[in-house]
């Protein structure tokens, strides 16, 4: 067993500008809005100076939250700890680029699915793509300006409706940001799945995710909350890392016995993933 998780990903509010046709943020009701100021910040303050790599984001868009510099300088008040971000690139009026930049970010990256309007549309990302353009160019520039190490990687996920474009987008992108790709597309659990699929998980042998509300859940796809393993606000990182139920539901995965967990038995992420050399499966 990993005795502490190398990343750490928390859900501080709830909400995004989106309605990407592959995710199910939308179709959530739970709550709060927002993570308590005292909640992320245990989380943090419980797991500072081993080296993580956090994510303050889930389910969600990460520039909706207005407190994100506030939240990214406390993260990187520990000196060996990092950030990331996935977005949208859909800002919002109270998106502070500079702030969130100088705080600390050490990797973003910027879906954005389509490089024509009509292929962008057909994502469910929202709004006009040449904002979202100018957006991540926005940031790109102050980026440089700042001089700062902030990695930036836009990608788009490969469908039917933009395959014809992809190599514009990687050429385009590739001029003004660190990376461009284009990445596989992936079915969240539940999401039209009828069988389970035997096969252990490599996600959840480094990584914890913490819900919007406190609740530790042992996968960041668990958008209805069927996986969760305790609660931070009544138990530490490391009391819930260490717990019995995410040991018990590691042992089923490692086994590649997901159908005996409610939130993997419909789950058929890593399909494609090599397990011959994997230790006890």
């Amino acid at each position: 067993m990993i005795s502490f998780p190398s990343i750490i990903q928390i859900e501080t509010t709830i909400l995004c500008n989106s309605s990407c046709v592959f995710c199910p943020q939308n179709e959530m009701t739970r709550g709060p809005k927002y993570m308590e100021e005292a909640v992320w910040k245990k989380i943090v303050d419980e797991s500072r100076g081993k080296g993580i790599l956090y994510r303050p984001f889930m389910i969600n868009e990460p520039f909706v939250d207005p407190r994100l510099p506030e939240i990214i300088r406390y993260i990187r008040q520990d000196p060996t700890a990092r950030v990331e971000l996935n977005s949208n690139g859909h800002f919002v009026p109270k998106t502070n680029v500079p702030a969130i930049i100088e705080a600390g970010l050490d990797i973003v990256r910027f879906s954005i699915d389509g490089f024509s309007q009509e292929a962008y549309d057909k994502s469910g990302r929202g709004g006009k793509l040449q904002k979202i353009v100018d957006n991540v160019l926005m940031f790109a520039e102050e980026r440089n300006r700042q001089k700062a190490d902030c990695y930036i990687e836009v990608r788009m996920i490969n469908m039917d409706f933009n395959r014809h474009e992809q190599q514009e987008f990687i050429n385009f992108w590739s001029k003004h940001v660190d990376e461009a790709i284009v990445t596989s597309y992936y079915d969240w659990p539940w999401s039209g799945q009828t069988e389970s699929f035997s096969a252990p998980c490599p996600k959840v042998q480094k990584e914890m995710f913490f819900m919007v509300d406190g609740q530790a859940t042992l996968c960041c796809w668990d958008s209805h909350e069927r996986g969760i393993v305790g609660d931070v606000k009544q138990n530490t990182v490391e009391e819930l890392w260490k717990g019995a139920k995410m040991q018990e539901y590691k042992s089923y995965l490692n086994k590649g016995e997901r159908h005996k967990i409610l939130l993997c038995s419909k789950c058929d992420a890593y399909k494609d993933y090599d397990f011959s050399t994997w230790e006890g499966y």
